[in-house]
């Protein structure tokens, strides 16, 4: 899994299909309901009629982690939820980003923000740990 400045990322060798299957029941495991889906290659073939590979917005959301969040700063509201992206990367493999909930405590210092958004990175991180796990052709 590769860190990056603001997302959790991998690629996975794995059909897309099985890997959006997949990163439902993790996030379910995790403790993350799916709240907003977008398809983005639906999307812009409809709005654009253009075709582009299969790409899965899932916004993804904790309840518990939300409401703290919330009640520390509301206007966080309009970062959430977590969007976990699901694409086909082409020739059988899949590439999995997720909204890093670390950018959510850089942007506002707050140290009550800090623990809701350390719980949501642990979470999310163990997520995709099991997503790569056994997987040999996974790159970060």
């Amino acid at each position: 899994m590769e860190l990056t400045d603001f997302t959790l990322s991998a690629t996975l060798d794995a059909p897309y299909d099985d890997t959006v299957a997949r990163v439902r029941e993790l996030l379910g495991d995790a403790g993350f309901g799916v709240l907003t889906e977008i398809d983005i290659r639906a999307t812009l073939a409809a709005k654009l009629d253009v075709e582009v590979p299969a790409q899965l917005i899932l916004g993804a959301c904790r309840p518990q982690l939300a409401h703290r969040a919330l009640q520390v700063e509301p206007r966080v509201a309009a970062l959430m939820p977590c969007n976990v992206v699901v694409a086909d990367a082409g020739e059988g493999r899949t590439r999995v980003d997720v909204m890093d909930p670390a950018l959510l405590a850089s942007l506002v210092p707050d140290p009550a923000l800090a623990e809701v958004a350390a719980d949501g990175r642990a979470r999310l991180t163990g997520m995709m740990e099991a997503l790569t796990a056994g997987e040999t052709g996974a790159t970060a």
